[in-house]
């Protein structure tokens, strides 16, 4: 293409959705202050790339480059955040003038990282398709001895849950941080990191505030049903065998799920949400299928200030995709095997209201009882406050509350004004949090 011609790529973000990218506050501060054409000695794209130099501190500009497929960031600064101020404030100048970038033959420091991230890949796939034969044998053991491992642990998890209800819950107080701590580490030790999760998660309930006693049984309960079902599991359908023992702490092969065939349709990212535990941070994407209608969660782990491998789309951005969905009796969790940017949709489907949600609950309950949180895109919710608590009530003055640390809470009612506006919100049960709204033909990210 001659280069003299301006034009834009398929990527088409907004200016929200690039600072979503952005790993923390000051990156996104920063990002801002980059996101200018006197700060850029260079610009351009590709089908396959967005680039840029940008003259920093020393007399050499840093080349600031983003593979547009993948979502992957590289920079010649010194940073070690990923993207780096640099990648946010390129892609956050593209967004804000598209018209300034011009189509053109890739630089080669462009054309040389882009070759040795394709080259990386075809020898995955070559490794993967050239792998030695598994050891059966061997690989059978291993698995025999861990089952037994994992089995011994939640005997005396089992012992351990039924003397904390022999006892009573009136010591429980006093004691269930390091209670809860020291049983952690017994399933740790016993190959269970699932289980471990949970009690963690127990050892961090407020145990002197009003409700503890109701989400300390809630995860009790979940302890006791995911212990037994193991230890049972030959008389469990094979979809909820494995849901059990990804529940306990068992993986499963992401390269074996790209084998086999996924959904193809244009996905709607209807938000993110990351936690970090010693380093590592578990980004939680949710997604929409806009023609199959069918919700997925994509999980992404990385290692705080190391290199990732690849960065899913910004919340509110659409991107065409194959997912393939990990086996369960109610598939929400999917990998994505292929995708491409696809130009943002973001036409409202859903629920007309609580009650559907409830049905469609029903449902996953009746296959999955240890059901996580699902997400649900509903029409016309407006949050109000009764009783000192916010709630989300449909047309059919059916209400919901809104959980205690939602943080979204003025931005939903900033857009809001009072108004039912259609929303989607991840929760379970009683209580949910929005992730983003409907507004003005445009999904917004809260």
């Amino acid at each position: 293409m001659d280069g003299n011609n301006k034009t834009t790529t398929s990527l088409d973000l907004t200016e929200e959705q690039v600072l979503a990218m952005a790993p923390d506050e000051s990156s996104r501060k920063a990002g801002k202050e980059l996101a200018k054409p006197a700060k850029w000695v260079s610009t351009g794209f590709s089908e396959a790339a967005l680039w840029g130099e940008c003259q920093g501190s020393g007399s050499k500009p840093y080349q600031t480059q983003v593979d547009t497929g993948a979502m992957a960031f590289r920079c010649s600064c010194p940073s070690r955040k990923f993207p780096c101020k640099h990648g946010v404030g390129l892609l956050l100048y593209y967004a804000r003038e598209k018209a300034s970038f011009i189509q053109q033959e890739q630089p080669a420091w462009v054309t040389d990282w882009i070759s040795k991230r394709t080259e990386k890949a075809e020898k995955k796939a070559q490794q993967a398709t050239d792998a030695k034969p598994v050891d059966e044998a061997a690989q059978n053991k291993r698995q025999e001895a861990r089952h037994r491992k994992v089995s011994d642990g939640l005997d005396e998890l089992l012992r351990w849950i039924k003397d904390l209800v022999r006892n009573g819950l009136i010591g429980v107080p006093d004691k269930g941080a390091d209670m809860c701590e020291n049983m952690a580490r017994r399933m740790v030790d016993a190959q269970a990191s699932g289980l471990a999760a949970i009690l963690r998660e127990m050892a961090e309930i407020s145990y002197y505030s009003d409700g503890w006693q109701t989400i300390f049984m809630d995860q009790l309960l979940r302890l006791y049903l995911a212990a037994k079902a193991y230890l049972h599991q030959d008389r469990l359908e094979p979809a909820l065998q494995q849901d059990i023992r990804t529940l306990i702490g068992y993986s499963q092969s992401q390269e074996e799920l790209k084998t086999q065939n996924g959904i193809t349709d244009t996905w709607l990212v209807l938000g993110k949400q990351s936690t970090e535990d010693d380093r590592l941070i578990t980004e939680r994407y949710w997604l929409y299928g806009l023609t199959t209608r069918r919700p997925a969660l994509v999980l992404q782990f990385t290692i705080r200030h190391q290199p990732q491998v690849q960065l899913m789309p910004a919340p509110g951005s659409c991107i065409r995709a194959e997912l393939v969905y990990y086996p369960s009796a109610a598939p929400m969790r999917a990998l994505i095997k292929t995708q491409q940017a696809a130009p943002a949709d973001h036409q409202f489907h859903g629920y007309d209201g609580w009650a559907g949600v409830l049905t469609a609950q029903t449902q996953v309950s009746s296959q999955l009882p240890l059901y996580n949180d699902q997400v649900y895109t509903i029409a016309a919710l407006t949050p109000v406050q009764r009783d000192g608590q916010w709630w989300l009530r449909d047309e059919q003055q059916q209400e919901m509350q809104l959980r205690p640390d939602f943080r979204g809470l003025w931005k939903l009612l900033a857009l809001s004004g009072g108004e039912p506006l259609p929303m989607a919100v991840i929760g379970r049960e009683t209580h949910y949090e929005p992730i983003g709204v409907w507004y003005q033909q445009a999904y917004k990210v809260l």
